[in-house]
């Protein structure tokens, strides 16, 4: 496992588990987020965003916290040893999203390019909400079409996501 693209909806924890793979692995982690926004929280281009997405993963390790499916989920998910899917309820997402859009404001966050401070957002609300009937039907079929083989782990609990995180290693055993 050198290459793991990790996805879920907002607010699932996807970010804390792709920065602790990370560490745990010693993999970078490419935060897709701060690959596609610029300040101010405007979109980059398809094209621009894409090359960026194919130089962070030209390398053999890294771990993806994202999959902006439609865009460049099917560059990642092609190169991927593993998906890593967390599967959350939807209203402990809308909890998280809520409580760090008001306590965190002022942190910074590795997740988050320069000039995209932590906000409350009702679009982002509404996207956390839809995600299981919007989001991951694109996201498989995209697997399906660009990354068939590639295992996939889904996890739900804190204690799923703990199990994982326990049972990799860096030599793979």
């Amino acid at each position: 496992m050198r290459r793991i693209i990790v996805v879920g909806s907002q607010g699932s924890g996807k970010t804390s588990l792709a920065l602790n793979l990370g560490r745990k692995l010693d993999l970078p982690v490419v935060h897709l987020d701060v690959l596609y926004w610029r300040p101010g929280w405007t979109p980059s281009d398809k094209a621009s965003f894409r090359a960026r997405v194919t130089e962070a993963i030209a390398g053999e390790a890294w771990v993806v916290d994202g999959s902006f499916s439609g865009l460049a989920f099917d560059l990642t998910i092609a190169r991927a040893d593993i998906l890593v899917v967390i599967d959350r309820p939807r209203w402990l997402c809308q909890w998280r999203i809520l409580w760090r859009s008001a306590f965190d404001r002022d942190t910074s966050r590795p997740d988050l390019p320069e000039g995209c401070p932590e906000q409350f957002d009702w679009e982002l609300m509404k996207e956390a909400w839809r995600y299981d009937t919007e989001r991951v039907p694109v996201i498989e079929a995209e697997r399906l079409q660009y990354g068939p083989d590639v295992p996939v782990v889904r996890l739900r609990r804190d204690r799923d996501l703990q199990g994982f995180l326990d049972s990799v290693s860096v030599n793979g055993e």
